[in-house]
């Protein structure tokens, strides 16, 4: 009886052994990596973003109005969207390209006051108080900047600060 208890046991111990082996090993061939490159083709659902400094709405459907809209999710806590800031700069002297400013989690007096000193190229300004309105494009750190068509498909997603090469690829879309 103590011999086939044991028996047991052992089995129990060695199918649990086995159990946690296959597991740790299915879950290390796994990319955990956060990866949104699945998005670029596909349209965007409809979305409401609510103005920055009065009641204002723009939706989605807004974009269809134009050739291209960059979407950039920004705050004035973010120190690389400093650096990127020159370059949306540039971008908003585009006539094909509109420029929506999404202000994520912000204060908005500093918020206010990063435009005031650097420049504001945005064409409509819009704020994510709570974070909600980033979530539905993937967003997951800022600054992030999402292109447009006018057929609402995203053409591409930029993680980070925009930087020289990603002007380019911009300016190829635009031009």
């Amino acid at each position: 009886e103590l011999f086939k208890m044991q028996k047991t046991v052992k089995f129990l111990i060695l199918l649990t052994f086995l159990f946690l082996i296959i597991v740790f090993y299915l879950s290390l061939g796994k990319d955990n990596s956060y990866n949104t490159e699945n998005l670029i083709g596909k349209k965007i659902e409809l979305i409401y973003f609510e103005s920055f400094d009065n009641n204002d709405t723009l939706n989605t459907l807004d974009f269809k109005k134009n050739n291209l809209t960059l979407i950039n999710f920004w705050a004035s806590w973010c120190g690389p969207c400093r650096v990127e800031h020159p370059i949306l700069m540039k971008l908003s002297s585009e006539k094909n390209l509109k420029l929506v400013g999404v202000n994520f989690k912000d204060n908005k007096q500093q918020a206010k006051t990063f435009l005031g000193d650097l420049g504001n190229p945005y064409d409509f300004l819009a704020k994510d108080s709570n974070g909600k309105q980033s979530i539905n494009f993937g967003i997951y750190g800022i600054p992030e900047s999402i292109l447009i068509n006018n057929e609402l498909k995203i053409i591409k997603k930029f993680i980070g600060p925009l930087n020289k090469e990603d002007y380019k690829t911009i300016l190829a879309y635009v031009k």
